[in-house]
């Protein structure tokens, strides 16, 4: 999935291409704190230490982040970041802040739920994780396109798939966003799903053209909709290059993802201006001409009449 090294600006491939000559050596193997204290500062490396005693973090992840190099995955992120073009100072301190925000995100998640009753603030308080907001200060540069156009999508990864396939690059086709897709880091998603909305707020700041939207379910509640598109339209304000391009897109019964038109009808592309109006064919469509013998579709039609149901619309 990832874009490998033709994103990553020329000197810090040359810094990837020579740490990768010593990743299986004594640099790669040292737990990382001299790396993690020249990136992230002072602050964090106490934090680093403080962490082992952090009250309710769940206990895997509290060992993995007092013993880094531990970690079944370490070898396998080592590898994949090298491969991208990653100097080996970027890799141990990406990883000590990975592992740290693992630890501490159980304790972040349990607040939220503690102290606020709204989704949204919910969301936000589970994201300030501090471990994540640095680390994308380290990789930012690494979340950065080399493909023309900047995708965003809901309702499944075969979107994500589909919009790679169309020439776009989501999240995770960056550089270091396809690192850590590929890794399973933790059993439990609660700890790692923040770390996901951090980066792709940090994604989003960097459009500078066409954003293209693709959508197979809708959901109001989505980081997509709640978090993504409203960061994306802070930056429309700052660059009117930027602008949003929105694709309402169906799994047919033969399993191949199409776009829905106006006149209802399955196309290889249909692209619409407006959020609304996108929303509007693809619930028209699955309303319409949804087949009930489609399992590849049957999800998405079920959200979507969940949905008109609980407004008060008819199934």
């Amino acid at each position: 999935m990832g874009t490998g090294p033709a994103a990553v600006p020329p000197a810090r491939r040359q810094a990837g291409t020579a740490g990768a000559a010593t990743a299986g050596g004594q640099g790669a193997q040292r737990a990382g704190l001299a790396a993690l204290h020249g990136t992230a500062g002072n602050a964090a490396v106490a934090q680093w230490i403080q962490r082992q005693e952090v009250p309710g973090a769940n206990e895997e992840a509290r060992k993995n982040a007092v013993d880094p190099t531990g970690h079944g995955e370490w070898s396998t992120f080592r590898d994949m970041m090298a491969e991208a073009g990653f100097p080996n100072s970027v890799t141990d301190a990406a990883w000590q802040l990975v592992l740290g925000g693992l630890a501490e995100q159980g304790r972040l998640n349990d607040e939220a739920m503690a102290k606020f009753t709204e989704r949204q603030e919910q969301r936000d308080h589970r994201a300030s994780n501090t471990w994540y907001q640095e680390l994308v200060r380290l990789i930012g540069d690494y979340l950065e396109i080399d493909r023309p156009t900047m995708a965003l999508w809901s309702g499944g990864i075969d979107t994500s798939v589909y919009a790679r396939s169309k020439g776009h690059t989501p999240l995770e086709a960056t550089p270091f966003g396809g690192v850590v897709d590929k890794l399973s880091l933790t059993k439990d998603w609660k700890l790692k799903t923040p770390m996901w909305n951090v980066l792709s707020k940090a994604f989003v700041n960097r459009a500078r053209g066409p954003v293209h939207i693709f959508l197979r379910a809708y959901n109001p509640d989505s980081v997509l909709i709640a978090q993504e598109v409203p960061q994306l339209r802070v930056v429309m304000a700052l660059n009117p290059a930027v602008k949003l391009i929105w694709h309402p897109v169906y799994t047919a019964a033969d399993g191949k993802l199409r776009e829905v038109t106006k006149g209802l009808e399955l196309a290889a592309d249909a692209s619409y201006s407006k959020r609304d109006e996108c929303v509007q064919v693809l619930y028209d469509y699955l309303r319409l001409k949804h087949d009930p013998e489609n399992a590849n579709s049957e999800r998405a039609h079920k959200e979507m009449s969940d949905r008109l149901a609980t407004n008060g619309n008819p199934r």
